[in-house]
């Protein structure tokens, strides 16, 4: 069998730190990140019309990927988070990371293309992306080719409902300090409440006592899950 091999033309920086809390699909959350141009590819003139167009295909690689690094013997069948995790199902069938080819494909919204300092930046909102994310290609997205209205999505037709996101006391506390102490960018507690709101949690899970704990832009954040809302319990910074 033949390997193709693909360069890696930028990385992704992005608020995810970690797995746990990344939306399942791109666009659910409008999470502002950037890819960060290698050479030969941080030439602004590749990038020469694209602002012509709102929306950019990103093509990446699941590089986090433990099992699929290891090689295992290929799974013709995943549980997809979606059906609960427990039915299994064909993995063409999903978008699973366990997969022959360790490639994934996003849908974001353009925002601009700059140079800082020497380096060639790609601004894009509702990226699902892992920080540090090897990106293989970017290409614009056509909209009358692209965006089929009446296509059938099987089991993931309908958008996940969002819950409430609601501060303890302590919680909201610590976020008023961060905002004023830190200077920090009132955005990022916006995008971690729409993170927030999807539900991070594996679809087995469910229980209502347990504290859950999530890395977002730097932040350890804490977390309970009823049976309407989210709870934040404790948000601090994480050690530089």
């Amino acid at each position: 069998m033949t390997e193709i091999k693909v360069p890696i033309i930028g990385y992704m920086n992005s608020p995810y730190l970690e797995k746990f809390g990344i939306p399942r699909q791109p666009n659910l959350v409008q999470v502002e990140s950037y890819i960060e141009m290698l050479e030969p590819y941080n030439d602004l003139l590749a990038f020469e019309g694209i602002n012509e167009f709102s929306h950019l295909w990103l093509i990446w690689q699941f590089h986090d990927n433990k099992n699929q690094q290891a090689k295992e013997k290929f799974r013709p069948q995943v549980r997809p988070p979606r059906l609960g995790g427990n039915k299994k199902i064909g993995v063409f069938s999903t978008r699973s990371m366990y997969r022959p080819a360790p490639m994934g494909l996003s849908v974001v919204q353009l925002k601009e293309v700059k140079k800082v300092g020497r380096s060639v930046r790609v601004y894009v909102t509702g990226s699902d992306l892992l920080n540090g994310t090897p990106i293989i290609d970017i290409k614009p997205y056509i909209q009358y080719s692209d965006a089929v209205l009446d296509a059938e999505s099987g089991y993931a037709q309908d958008q996940p409902e969002r819950m409430a996101v609601i501060w303890t006391e302590n919680a909201e506390q610590q976020k008023q300090n961060l905002i004023k102490c830190q200077n920090l960018d009132s955005r990022i507690m916006n995008e971690l409440e729409q993170v927030l709101a999807l539900d991070p949690r594996p679809a087995y899970q469910d229980d209502a006592e347990r504290i859950y704990k999530m890395n977002f832009a730097h932040f350890d954040v804490s977390f309970r899950v009823g049976v309407a809302c989210i709870t934040v319990t404790e948000i601090i910074q994480l050690s530089a």
